[in-house]
């Protein structure tokens, strides 16, 4: 019995020896699972936390390394926005932070204990910052401000970060390392630091103003953020606001603090950050919502134990804020992003993307439309000039000095040149500016280009408007002979001419309407009636300028007309005049070349902003290059443009009369009826032939040159000789000039060497020949007075005196005296001269005279002898004789290269530019020329 139990007894605790030692394996194999598991667990948790810790620690130290390193020596603007800015350190210590760490060397923690974690603002979504402190914490919290100032522009493209500053206590000295940008580039800082209350409301709304221009113009319904537009955008990508301000709210109105909420609330979507130290210590203005500001921005509170990050203070960390480097590193950091800033607010778009592939150049059709690119719209669409649907048949321009306007007026003329050929479009280009900006196209002499003004006088502004009007009544008639209505129509009729549409292209245009007179009236006139005729027969006005405030003499309803408004940065003013009264999109234009394309009359709905592409002379030159090859390569002869290039005297090269006069072999006509002779002057202030001087066989056909421009003088002097030599023949005229030149001076030289080829009978007198040769033209006088019914033609006589002022023995003189017998004395020079000039005239004896003053015309001529040269030129001269000579002070408002013709008899004054003394080479070729024609007509003419 007692075996029996002790048997079971061994067997159940054998049993349980059994149990408990699986029980025990168990458990033991159950705890290396989980400890196992715990350990893995363990390393999978925090290993990649501290592998982040260290990639962002050697991440930061890369981006943003220690200030005075010598890394920042060799330093370059990054191509892209950096999107983070590093404010501090937060130092962590696990050991407090934690109640208690693992004493299991295998729980061991994967790195240091002890360890700091970059702070970081993070753009765009993240990139608002606010510091509240009271007494404690002033200086190291503008000490971080500047810090961040220089850290975001080390990581911003040159030019792509823009601070608005605002020190209303400091008075600017808590930023005062900053205003170095201001040396290089204004825009970097908005020209100085802010501290005065208007000051403060004023940049605030600017930047109110920026983030809806962001909104409206680029974000839309497209975007969310700058960021993601900036991707797409490329060169055009918008520029990061920074507003920086220390002892907030001193200073602040109530208006400019709802307008810091708003600029908190919505700014990171538009790329404006805020970046505020707020004075505790300051009452907060009426209204105004601390929790708005805080719930935008990152916060960082500061009391007399240090700071600390408003919504995260465990125990065990402390925050460290960055500092900037010493004064000298700064200033220096400073200065090398500021000259790397230069011009960097200009963006420029390559002509490149808007121009034709080679195989489409010339193929444009402008039948039922004008359509050019000029520029970019958006991230990535191209934005087109479109002229010729509807009511949008006018473009209006305007922009202020150095907004792009003239750079748009390139592009157009260009691309337009390389898209269509000559019959799709011609240009009419009229320049008020003081330059040469169309010049180029008459260098190049642009197949397109019917008319070339280059800095234009307002007459000849008006001489091309009524051009512009005669082609228009033109195309009238000749669609109304076929029946049709428009430019459509007339090339579905099969029209056998080509008509292309008209460009009247007019940059200042308000120049014509400066001054209320006869040309402004007629201006106004005759713009309104193209703009209201021109869209049937394909004509069109494109109107620039970089001010629509002056022009108060061209009607609204002109303008009215204007359906397609461009705008390039303007001032607010005109910013409500380009488009109506509910749209000042443009006044938030800030850039060059940046602009908004309208074409619903300047509604707001209309808005396109758009960026001009940029073309550079070169590009340009190249551009018209390949226009000119087009053109040659063309079996079409297109006609030359008209150019006017008021900034330059006249060239004789260019009159074409006088050109063919000298060529012509054939025998100048002697019959009574004969066209008078002409004396060419130079080029006209008007599309027509060049200005001229007619000698008809009347009383008063004389010509006086009045002036102190002695170079023009002679130049007209002696291109009128060879132009009355081309006209007549040898036995038709006779030339005598009388010069007050020295023998041994160019000017005497020069006039010798024309008098001794021309083949008429001509002698230049100095001296004492003077007195013969008007002894000699007196006898004539006489005896063409004796037979002046006589049949036969006279010969012409061409007295020329050039200087008359230093010819004293030619002054006339008033004889009071009383003689019974004076036969025997000597005849009286001064008194000839007189008669000739009273009597020649009618009996074809012209004089020509050069004269430098009004007071010495007075002085040598009669009364009677100066009312006798009823064809006067006058140069610039004081507004006085002006009207004396001319009834009119016109001739004191004259420039370089001006003169003003007038013509008494008939009641007409013309102003033109006098033609350039001529070069050896020319008056060589036109003496060989007159010789040639004398010969051949010496060799023709059949035996007496």
């Amino acid at each position: 019995m007692i075996k029996s139990r002790q048997d079971q007894f061994e067997q159940h605790s054998e049993q349980i020896t059994k149990n408990y030692r699986g029980a025990t394996q168990q458990a033991q194999s159950d705890y290396q699972k989980k400890h196992s598991h715990l350990i893995q667990e363990w390393k999978q948790t925090l290993e990649p936390i501290y592998q982040i810790i260290s990639t962002n620690q050697k991440t930061v130290s890369e981006l943003f390394p220690y200030w005075p390193a010598d890394h920042w020596k060799n330093w370059q603007a990054p191509p892209s926005f950096c999107h983070f800015a590093k404010l501090g350190e937060l130092e962590v210590d696990m050991t407090q932070m934690c109640e208690k760490l693992p004493k299991d060397k295998k729980l061991a923690l994967p790195g240091p204990a002890q360890f700091s974690l970059p702070l970081m603002l993070d753009l765009p979504k993240h990139g608002s910052l606010l510091i509240e402190a009271s007494d404690h914490g002033h200086q190291q919290s503008v000490a971080t401000l500047n810090h961040l100032i220089l850290t975001l522009l080390t990581g911003a493209p040159a030019g792509k970060a823009s601070f608005t500053i605002i020190d209303p206590v400091g008075l600017g000295e808590n930023f005062s390392s900053v205003m170095h940008l201001a040396d290089y580039e204004n825009n970097l800082i908005h020209d100085r630091i802010w501290t005065q209350t208007e000051q403060i409301d004023q940049r605030l709304a600017e930047l109110n103003e920026h983030m809806e221009k962001v909104i409206q113009m680029y974000l839309r319904n497209e975007y969310e953020t700058i960021a993601e537009y900036n991707q797409q955008a490329g060169n055009i990508a918008e520029k990061y606001h920074f507003l920086v301000v220390a002892d907030f709210p001193s200073n602040f109105s109530d208006v400019a603090a709802k307008r810091i909420l708003s600029i908190a609330a919505s700014g990171a979507r538009c790329g404006v950050y805020t970046l505020i130290h707020w004075d505790k210590r300051r009452t907060l203005p009426q209204d105004f919502v601390i929790d708005e500001l805080r719930h935008s921005s990152t916060c960082i509170s500061c009391d007399d134990k240090g700071f600390t990050l408003a919504d995260y203070s465990p125990p065990g960390t402390n925050l460290d804020l960055d500092s900037p480097p010493d004064p000298e590193i700064f200033t220096q950091l400073i200065q090398k992003i500021g000259d790397g800033s230069k011009d960097a607010n200009r963006i420029e778009v390559p002509f490149s993307h808007v121009t034709p592939a080679e195989d489409e150049l010339w193929r444009g059709d402008t039948t039922t439309e004008l359509r050019v690119a000029i520029g970019r719209s958006g991230a990535s669409k191209l934005q087109y000039l479109s002229i010729g649907k509807g009511t949008r048949q006018h473009t209006l321009i305007a922009g202020k000095t150095g907004s792009g306007k003239s750079t748009l007026f390139h592009v157009i003329i260009t691309n337009l040149a390389l898209c269509c050929s000559p019959d799709e479009v011609e240009f009419y280009l009229i320049d008020f500016k003081k330059g040469i900006e169309f010049k180029c196209y008459a260098n190049y002499k642009l197949p397109h280009a019917r008319v070339i003004a280059i800095e234009s006088d307002r007459e000849f502004g008006l001489s091309v408007l009524q051009r512009v009007d005669e082609e228009l009544k033109r195309r009238g008639d000749l669609f109304r002979k076929l029946g049709v209505q428009d430019l459509a129509g007339y090339k579905k009729s099969g029209g056998e001419e080509a008509i292309p549409r008209s460009l009247l292209m007019i940059d200042e245009f308000q120049e014509l309407f400066v001054e209320d007179d006869r040309i402004s009236q007629s201006a106004s006139m005759l713009l309104d009636r193209i703009v209201r005729q021109g869209r049937a027969f394909g004509i069109h006005v494109i109107l620039g300028s970089q001010t629509l405030g002056g022009a108060y003499t061209l009607p609204r309803t002109t303008m009215g007309q204007m359906v397609i408004r461009i705008a390039l940065m303007c001032n607010e003013a005109d910013a409500y005049l380009i488009m109506d009264d509910n749209n000042p999109a443009p006044r938030m234009l800030s850039r060059p070349g940046e602009g908004i394309y309208n074409d619903t009359a300047g509604a707001i709905e209309g808005n396109s902003p758009f960026q001009t592409v940029w073309i550079s002379d070169e590009e340009r030159d190249a551009a018209l290059k390949k226009v000119a090859q087009l053109a040659e390569q063309s079996d079409k002869n297109y006609p030359a443009a008209v150019v006017f290039e008021g900034n330059a005297p006249a060239a004789i090269r260019e009159n074409v009369l006088l050109k063919k006069c000298l060529q012509s072999m054939k025998t100048p006509s002697t019959s009574a009826t004969s066209m008078p002779p002409k004396a060419w002057l130079g080029a006209p202030n008007s599309i027509k032939g060049p200005t001229e001087v007619v000698f008809n066989r009347q009383s008063g056909n004389h010509l006086l040159i009045i002036g102190q421009n002695d170079e023009a003088a002679q130049a007209i002097t002696c291109v009128s000789l060879i132009s009355l030599a081309a006209q007549l023949s040898a036995d038709q005229a006779r030339f005598l000039l009388i010069d007050s030149h020295p023998q041994e001076s160019s000017q005497h030289q020069l006039f010798a060497s024309i008098i001794e080829n021309l083949p008429q009978r001509s002698s230049l007198i100095s001296g004492s020949g003077i007195v013969d040769a008007l002894d000699e033209i007196t006898r004539e006088l006489d005896r063409r007075a004796d037979d002046n019914h006589s049949s036969e033609p006279s010969q012409r006589i061409f007295l020329i005196i050039n200087g008359l002022q230093r010819f004293k023995k030619l002054r006339y003189e008033e004889d009071f005296g009383f003689s019974m017998d004076d036969s025997d004395s000597p005849a009286n020079p001064g008194a000839q001269l007189d008669r000739i000039i009273q009597e020649g005239a009618s009996l074809g004896i012209h004089l020509i005279a050069v004269c430098d003053t009004y007071n010495n015309v007075n002085r040598f001529l009669s009364r009677k002898a100066v009312s006798e040269f009823e064809m006067r030129v006058l140069f610039q001269m004081s507004a006085n004789d002006s009207a004396s000579l001319i009834d009119t002070p016109k001739a004191s408002q004259l420039g370089l290269n001006r003169a003003l013709f007038y013509n008494e008899q008939e009641g007409y004054l013309e102003t033109f530019r006098p033609y350039a003394l001529p070069d050896r080479e020319w008056f060589a070729e036109a003496a060989e020329q007159l010789q040639a024609r004398a010969l051949q007509l010496t060799s023709s003419s059949p035996p007496k």
